[in-house]
């Protein structure tokens, strides 16, 4: 799944090739699927951006906002989103396809789950996006030491370090993929809990978060997640999928993964004691 570092990389990349290109037709659900999620009826689509021009792009949190001036493109999180050239075959099974009038288009795929939304602007009630708009971005200024504070302080304390990063919305675009290497370079077990923190890992937790979201964008997302034309992001994951089983590059521990909440975590067992 794309999370804030993935989404600022896709943003940057469609800006450099979308913008002023005028949409010429739009599918959406033509490869009908049980969690590919729509705002409104989906065949309306078509009339609501077809002649509109592309005139923004930007990532907020785990969605890319694509804006037409009026008109709004939302893609979420599950979206897998494929840039084609002229001429190049478009797949056939999508959940999206917007087509421009130089031939080029985009296409959106999605295989867990995904929701895109074609809206007017001041029309997207969805509560996930509502609070992505409103709470600042962990690499924003807004989102400082005094923020972060305030955060841990009126959270459950006996949360784990999982449940405290990665639920409840409490920092939008970050989710399990990406703290799993937070949490290591913080030197913190997901199973950590909050009230068992001294004030110096409450410290380094927070400078983890900033530097290591900041450099999975500056390299173009994770090397588990692919951009607009299909690479692999740049960003080489410490503990991910790609790595269990494998002797961590610090400490010399063989990497584990370990089931929590439902999902998985990677964890180093020397570098991040429990």
């Amino acid at each position: 799944m794309k999370e804030l570092p993935e989404c600022i990389a896709l943003s940057k990349q469609m800006n450099e090739i979308l913008i002023g290109k005028t949409v010429s037709s739009v599918v959406a659900d033509k490869s009908p699927h049980k969690f590919a999620f729509y705002g409104g009826d989906p065949q309306n689509y078509n009339a609501l951006l077809s002649g509109k021009a592309v005139q923004e792009i930007k990532p907020i949190a785990g969605f890319v906002e694509i804006s037409f001036g009026d008109e709004i493109l939302l893609l979420g999180e599950g979206v897998n989103t494929r840039y084609l050239k002229e001429g190049e075959k478009v797949p056939e099974k999508h959940q999206l396809l917007v087509e421009f009038g130089d031939k080029t288009a985009i296409v959106c795929t999605i295989q867990m789950y995904g929701g895109m939304w074609a809206y007017r602007k001041g029309e997207n009630d969805n509560p996930y996006y509502l609070v992505a708009v409103e709470k600042p971005s962990p690499l924003s200024d807004a989102f400082d030491e005094a923020y972060f504070a305030e955060l841990m302080n009126s959270s459950k304390q006996t949360l784990t370090m999982k449940a405290f990063l990665a639920t409840e919305q409490r920092i939008p675009g970050l989710g399990n993929g990406v703290l799993q290497d937070i949490l290591f370079n913080a030197k913190l077990h997901p199973k950590r809990k909050l009230n068992t923190l001294s004030e110096a890992e409450k410290k380094n937790l927070y400078e983890s978060i900033k530097k290591t979201l900041q450099k999975m964008a500056d390299e173009g997302g994770r090397d588990v997640e692919k951009d607009i034309y299909g690479n692999s992001g740049n960003y080489v994951t410490i503990l991910s999928n790609k790595t269990v089983g494998q002797p961590c590059k610090v400490c010399g521990e063989v990497i584990l993964k370990e089931a929590l909440m439902g999902g998985s975590v990677y964890v180093c067992p020397g570098c991040q004691k429990l």
